[in-house]
């Protein structure tokens, strides 16, 4: 269960498209997250996260967009999912392969 949101949605895409213009031009580059966070009310550190991912989802920066990013999780959920499938299989199959292996009286 992901933790709650502290900034809206609206907030954080205003605050990410502010400094994505305000460090295009050279004259404002400097400081630009710290002043659009301070402005804003934002945490610093958590607004150059915002704008360093937004730019690896727009391919301005290398990285693992959020897109790969859910969809490895979403993988990852499965594989565990799947191997704790293939175990209880395997403990079912040991159970009856011994079962068949018991002489039976009658």
């Amino acid at each position: 269960m992901p933790a709650p949101r502290k900034y809206p949605p609206e907030l954080r895409e205003r605050a990410i498209r502010m400094a994505v213009d305000a460090r295009r031009d050279p004259a404002t580059r400097p400081g630009a997250i710290a002043r659009i966070g301070d402005q804003l009310g934002v945490n610093r550190e958590t607004l150059r996260n915002w704008v360093s991912q937004a730019e690896i989802d727009d391919g301005t920066r290398p990285g693992t967009t959020t897109d790969q990013a859910r969809t490895i999780a979403e993988l990852e959920r499965e594989n565990r999912e799947l191997r704790r499938a293939n175990a209880i299989l395997k403990s079912a199959s040991a159970f009856f392969a011994a079962e068949l292996d018991r002489p039976h009286t009658r």
